[in-house]
C-alpha cells in the first residue's frame, strides 16, 4: 500500500513539472499560433537565473522569485525583436525558434562549463505519513502548481487583460478595430508563457540539478502533450500534459524506462493520428 502510495505521488509530481511548462508552451501556441521550440530553454534559463542569485548569497526562494521575472522579461524583448516576424509562417517560426533556443541552450552550456550544478531544496526533508514517506519539496511543487493553474485560469477568464488575449486570439481584425493594441497583446502573452516556463525551470533545478540540455526532455513531452491535448483553448494543453506527464512517470514504474519513452510516443502519435483536434478541440491553429 505505502509503495503505490509513493507511486502516485511521484506520477503526481512529474506530472505538474509537465503541466506547468505545457501551461506556458500551450498559451502561446493558442494564442500565436506557432509552436516556440525555445521554450525548453526558457526553462534553463529559469533554473540558470535561480542558480545565479544562490551561488550570489541570495535565499533560494528569492532566485525562484526572480527566474519567472527575469525569463518573462527576456521573452517579451525576444518578441519584439524577432519572434512577431514570423508569425505569417509558423514553420519559420518553429525552426527560428529552434535556431534560438540552440543559440541560449549553448550559451549556458559555455557559461556553466559543461557541468552538472546543483541547488539546495527550499523545503527539504519529507512529510511522513506512518509508513510512507514523500518529498516535502515535490509536495511543494504539485501545490504550487494547482495555485498557478488556478492564476491563469482567472487571469484569461475572470480579468480585462484575459478578455483582450482572448478577443485577439478569436478574431485578431476586429480586436485592433475595437482598439485594442494586438502586438502589446501577443508581446505580452509571449512573456507571459515564457515566465511560466522559467518558473518551472526554478521548480525543478532543486530536483534534477543545472544542466545545459535541462529543457530538452520537457520540450519534447511539452510538444506532445500541446497535440493530444488540442491548441486554441486553456484546458486542452493541460489535459494533455496531466495524459503524457502521468504515462510518462508511470510506465517506468512496469517497463524499462527507454521503453516506456517509445511507447509515451507511439501511443500520442496514434491518438493524434484519429483524433487530430487533440483531446479538447479548440480554434484551429
Amino acid at each position: 500500500m505505502a509503495s503505490t502510495f509513493v507511486a502516485v505521488f511521484e506520477i503526481a509530481s512529474f506530472g505538474a513539472i509537465i503541466v506547468l511548462f505545457v501551461l506556458g508552451l500551450g498559451i502561446i501556441a493558442s494564442m500565436m499560433g506557432i509552436f516556440n521550440f525555445a521554450q525548453g530553454e526558457f526553462v534553463l534559463l529559469g533554473a540558470y537565473v535561480t542558480y545565479l542569485a544562490y551561488a550570489h548569497g541570495a535565499p533560494i526562494w528569492a532566485g525562484m522569485v526572480a527566474a519567472p521575472v527575469v525569463v518573462g522579461a527576456f521573452g517579451f524583448v525576444l518578441e519584439a525583436l524577432i519572434i512577431r516576424r514570423f508569425y505569417a509562417a509558423p514553420i519559420v517560426a518553429m525552426l527560428g525558434t529552434y535556431a534560438l533556443g540552440l543559440i541560449i541552450r549553448e550559451s549556458v552550456r559555455g557559461l556553466i562549463g559543461g557541468f552538472y550544478l546543483t541547488v539546495p531544496e527550499p523545503v527539504g526533508g519529507s512529510i511522513d505519513v506512518g509508513a510512507i514517506h514523500i518529498s516535502a519539496w515535490r509536495f511543494t511543487i504539485i501545490v504550487i502548481t494547482l495555485l498557478v493553474m488556478g492564476a491563469c485560469y482567472l487571469l484569461l477568464a475572470r480579468t480585462s487583460f484575459g478578455l483582450r488575449v482572448r478577443a485577439t486570439l478569436e478574431n485578431p481584425g476586429l480586436a485592433r478595430a475595437s482598439g485594442i493594441s494586438t502586438p502589446l497583446i501577443y508581446g505580452a502573452t509571449f512573456a507571459f508563457g515564457a515566465a511560466l516556463a522559467g518558473l518551472a525551470g526554478a521548480l525543478i533545478v532543486p530536483v534534477f540539478s543545472l544542466f545545459a540540455d535541462l529543457g530538452i526532455r520537457f520540450l519534447i513531452q511539452g510538444f506532445v502533450a500541446v497535440m493530444v491535448g488540442g491548441v486554441g483553448s486553456f484546458i486542452g494543453p493541460v489535459a494533455g500534459a496531466g495524459v503524457i506527464g502521468t504515462l510518462s512517470a508511470a510506465l517506468p514504474w512496469v517497463m524499462s524506462p527507454v521503453v516506456a519513452d517509445v511507447l509515451v510516443f507511439v501511443l500520442a502519435i496514434v491518438f493524434i493520428k484519429f483524433r487530430p483536434q487533440g483531446l479538447i478541440a479548440g480554434k484551429g491553429v
